[in-house]
């Protein structure tokens, strides 16, 4: 698998709270993207079954991210 955010977009995530929101919105698309493909699977393995929560559960926690950021302003991460 492919590094998706390298060190520097980390840091520069830190210090710049519009470039924080913009990576939280890309990382949640291409997260609910992967737990859609993955859900046209008819018979997922019990591992399989184990990602898709873990998935679920961290799209749930980097939308509730993304709102607060919207509610409060942008932030730093």
């Amino acid at each position: 698998m492919s590094i998706l955010i390298s060190d520097d977009n980390l840091a520069r995530a830190r210090s710049d709270p519009a470039f924080c929101q913009q990576m939280l919105a890309e990382n949640l698309e291409r997260l609910l993207e992967a737990l859609h493909k993955m859900r046209g699977d008819r018979s997922p393995s019990p591992e399989a079954a184990r990602q898709m929560r873990e998935g679920v559960d961290l799209a749930v926690k980097l939308a509730d991210r993304l709102q607060q950021n919207s509610d409060h302003g942008p932030r730093a991460a």
